[in-house]
């Protein structure tokens, strides 16, 4: 009897020690299955470590598949050379959209580097952004990398940075500032719209214009090449227009043009300006939204003691100029991207102010 007990009870043990190993497996198969899918995509620790470039990498020499593009009017970063490239999966396209950024399918990289001209003419890289959509949540993920002192690699920086440098502008003026590399919460403040983090450059009317030296239009190549689906006949796409070109542009497109590249990312609605009311996308037709007789609602001593941000004839007495022409934290805008004055972006912006018919009252 006592026997027979025994090798129940040692039975009874077997199973039990089977069925805590069978739930151990099991919850370390969930934990596991967890791990990989809250790590997901990972952005790597050096720029060299993606591949988009062969030979020395400052040359940004792209390998195949690693395609560059230009925008059709430029975005002022103290007069930084900025280059440009995008990275699709094989196999896949770029959806046509006729008004914001363009779909581009999952697993895209967007890569803007930065860089400047030193008093030697040297071509100086200071950072390289990566924009990534992940496959895993169809959300874009920003991350920086700061260019070493060799000029050899960028390394992964989230903290932003503060570089004091001496660029030439493009008059080849010497001017000494401090670059400020952003740090990744910065990028999203431009990048997000309604809460959701998108590309800005990248829309079918910043890409419609012929790069120079080519002779085919940017997106017409992109559509032959298959990295394009659903470009409709040309005429009917819209083009911003470039902001430097006064020979096939007037006056106002050109304003217009350089507030919506350099200010609309956060003055439209769901930007990180919605509260302003200040709304500069090319397409905005409301006089009160583009600033004119608009009263501030929230610049503060930003302001500088003026009215409105737009007083037609009067840029002298303007909110708009007075704070693109400062540097000083709370009153220069736009607020990121810049350390020093744009001068042919206030030149140009005073003149459009200057030329609107004055109000009678």
């Amino acid at each position: 009897m006592k026997n027979t007990f025994l090798f129940i009870a040692f039975i009874v043990f077997i199973f039990i020690i089977f069925i805590t190993s069978i739930q151990s497996c099991k919850n370390r198969s969930v934990q596991n299955q967890q791990t990989n899918i809250s790590q997901g995509f990972q952005f790597k620790e050096k720029l060299s470590d993606y591949g988009f470039f062969k030979n020395k990498l400052k040359d940004l020499d792209a390998n195949p598949g690693v395609v560059f593009y230009e925008l059709s009017t430029p975005l002022f970063s103290d007069y930084d050379a900025k280059d440009r490239f995008i990275v699709l999966p094989k196999g896949t396209a770029i959806k046509y959209i006729d008004h914001g950024p363009l779909d581009f399918p999952d697993s895209t990289f967007i890569i803007k580097n930065f860089a400047y001209k030193n008093v030697d003419h040297q071509k100086i890289m200071i950072e390289t952004r990566l924009l990534f959509k992940n496959p895993e949540d169809k959300k874009w993920k920003v991350m920086d990398y700061l260019w070493n002192a060799e000029q050899t690699d960028a390394i992964k920086h989230i903290a932003g940075a503060k570089l004091p440098i001496t660029l030439l502008d493009d008059d080849d003026n010497k001017i000494s500032t401090v670059y400020e590399v952003p740090n990744t919460n910065d990028c999203k403040r431009c990048h997000i719209n309604n809460d959701v983090l998108i590309p800005i450059g990248p829309k079918a009317r910043n890409l419609n214009y012929i790069l120079p030296g080519q002779k085919e239009n940017q997106l017409i190549q992109w559509a032959k090449s298959g990295m394009l689906a659903g470009l409709p006949d040309l005429d009917s796409v819209k083009q911003l227009p470039n902001w430097k070109d006064s020979i096939h542009f007037n006056l106002q497109q050109r304003a217009r043009a350089y507030l919506d590249i350099n200010c609309a990312h956060c003055h439209s609605p769901g930007g990180d300006a919605y509260n302003t009311g200040l709304f500069l996308e090319y397409e905005q037709t409301n006089p009160d939204h583009i600033g004119i007789m608009k009263k501030p609602v929230s610049a503060g001593n930003g302001a500088g003691g003026l009215n409105y941000d737009i007083i037609p004839g009067d840029a002298a007495h303007s909110i708009m100029p007075f704070r693109m022409n400062s540097v000083e934290p709370g009153t220069a805008m736009p607020e990121l991207s810049r350390s020093v004055v744009d001068k042919e972006g206030v030149r140009l912006i005073k003149e459009w102010i200057n030329t609107m018919p004055k109000n009678k009252s």
